[in-house]
């Protein structure tokens, strides 16, 4: 049986149901507020603001999709939806798991840009839980929010995905021809981006004792004020926190050349957006911390959703994360572990 109706749930895509067959309008925060903000929520930054209705978008069978999937969906799971969106005339030409695609200010442009360059017209929101599936559909807008405000989408329940799936296959078909036919047999995982613009290095960068770091605030009160008193305690060079609203060359202008970045997602794929050598799986990585001012390993579970904090140079667009894999749960520990790895090194 397939549900119309829905609830309220997290995910990449938030979305609210009343447990009626009506058109519901969905809160969306731009992305570009969540990639420019330093340290964002993460996952549950990112809103859906759709308007959800029951009409099957327009040319959906003659354009190109791409798939955003939570990480739970089994490759058996995935297999299964290609070939049935294979049927239905669905080209879903590549599939991303969405942590993947909000971890951070500078992954998700690049992000963007690949989906423009394959000509993407339609986003596939795969949403799995315990008792049901969601699949929502919509057009992508091609700029670094994926949607628009109040754009209409295609949004189907279910608790069985065969089922669901079958859904998809007759209203689809039942409403407009099916004109695209080289479609891929099975699902093609999207490449973890090439973020890095300049040169990947693996230590800190001694120009901060006389260059001013740029600190992206929160865009919350009470957030940016912790951050600029946690800095206080451990920074002991000079920094300041910026807007969200201030371009990068302008910060450059300003006398900033350098800007503080993180990712914010699993720890596995973290460790593999920034570059590391991910040739031997582990279950759990070791992160450097410092609970009492010493170094110490600590073990972090692969799939946990982590922070890990590098410093990039506006003009050149170097990378520099740091001599450790210094990750954490939390935004404040992640910071203290990288502050203090810097410090550290210059003793």
């Amino acid at each position: 049986m397939v549900w119309l109706d829905s609830v309220t749930y997290n995910t990449i895509f938030v979305f609210a149901f009343n447990l009626k067959l009506i058109p519901v309008r969905l809160l969306f925060l731009p992305l570009l507020l969540f990639a420019t903000s330093l340290f964002g929520q993460g996952a549950d930054a990112f809103i859906a603001k759709l308007t959800s209705g029951e009409t099957v978008p327009a040319d959906l069978l003659a354009s190109r999709s791409v798939v955003l999937h939570d990480f739970s969906f089994e490759q058996t799971e995935l297999e299964t939806i290609q070939k049935s969106f294979q049927q239905t005339g669905i080209d879903a030409v590549v599939y991303f798991e969405n942590d993947l695609i909000l971890s951070g200010r500078d992954v998700t442009p690049v992000i963007v840009e690949y989906l423009i360059k394959r000509e993407i017209k339609f986003l596939i929101l795969l949403e799995k839980k315990p008792e049901f599936y969601v699949i929502t559909i919509t057009p992508f807008n091609n700029k670094i929010d994926f949607v628009d405000v109040g754009q209409a989408a295609w949004r189907i329940k279910h608790d069985n995905l065969k089922e669901m799936l079958g859904f998809i296959y007759g209203t689809a078909l039942n409403n407009q021809p099916k004109k695209n036919f080289l479609i891929n047999d099975i699902p093609e995982k999207g490449e973890i981006p090439t973020i890095f613009k300049g040169r990947r290095s693996e230590f800190f960068t001694l120009d901060l004792k006389v260059d001013k770091l740029a600190v992206p605030k929160f865009d919350d009160e009470r957030m940016d004020k912790e951050m600029d008193e946690l800095l206080k305690l451990i920074y002991p060079f000079n920094y300041s926190l910026t807007d969200l609203t201030i371009e990068e060359k302008d910060l450059r202008k300003q006398g900033t050349p350098y800007v503080l970045c993180f990712v914010h997602t699993r720890n596995v794929v973290a460790k593999e957006i920034l570059g590391y050598d991910m040739t031997k799986s582990e279950s759990a990585l070791a992160s450097v911390t410092y609970p009492n001012g010493a170094l110490q390993l600590k073990a972090i579970p692969s799939e946990t959703y982590v922070y890990k904090f590098y410093l990039r140079h506006i003009d050149s667009g170097n990378v520099y994360l740091g001599t450790k894999w210094d990750a954490d749960v939390t935004w404040q520990e992640a910071l203290r572990n990288h502050v203090k790895g810097f410090t550290a090194m210059l003793k």
